[in-house]
């Protein structure tokens, strides 16, 4: 059988606007800039399109995790109407002081996805707005892309200290970009 390849996407400054005191209710879910657009363009990608996201707000009691999978049906609901694509959503909601294999940076959310869909981690592309996001992409051997929406501005200079390699552009329509000249997808 031959594996797929994916687009990781983190959720949270990369699709929508990253709020410091998380994303409680769908009215607080705050498309980005651009962001339907390119995943209007990537739903003629053969890529499969999934969401990994950090949703630590579960584990502190902040919402609920019927609400934020309220939320993700929500945003598939948005993207698909607006001609979009996402194949799946991944989300991990344990707080960071349970050291799960699931919360970014480690992989466990990635190789769930690739085992659940058939896909190869390491010939696919984590697009995200936080070391945490590039770490995880370099240890399922993908191509790590860095936004600067979201917290990506900050994580910039972390990026560097920590010699993480990744490419850099300005937000998900921009990734799009490189992505189609890197893959020759015309459109």
């Amino acid at each position: 059988m031959t594996l797929r390849r994916a687009i990781f996407l983190d959720r949270d400054g990369v699709i929508n606007v990253n709020r410091s005191d998380h994303v409680k209710a769908w009215d607080e879910f705050v498309f980005l800039p651009r962001a339907l657009e390119a995943l209007r363009r990537l739903a003629a990608s053969p890529f499969v399109i999934i969401v990994t996201t950090n949703q630590a707000a579960i584990a502190r009691g902040i919402t609920a995790e019927s609400v934020v999978r309220e939320i993700h049906a929500k945003m598939l609901d948005a993207v698909r109407q607006n001609g979009g694509r996402i194949d799946a959503v991944y989300y991990c909601p344990h707080h960071p002081d349970e050291h799960c294999d699931c919360r970014k940076p480690q992989p466990g959310m990635y190789l769930r996805a690739a085992s659940d869909l058939d896909l190869d981690p390491a010939q696919s592309i984590v697009i995200g707005d936080a070391v945490s996001d590039l770490v995880a992409a370099r240890a399922i051997g993908a191509q790590p892309i860095l936004v600067l929406t979201g917290r990506g501005q900050e994580y910039r200079a972390e990026m560097i200290r920590q010699d993480l390699q990744a490419i850099v552009v300005n937000d998900l329509a921009d990734a799009v970009d490189w992505i189609e000249r890197a893959e020759k997808i015309s459109q």
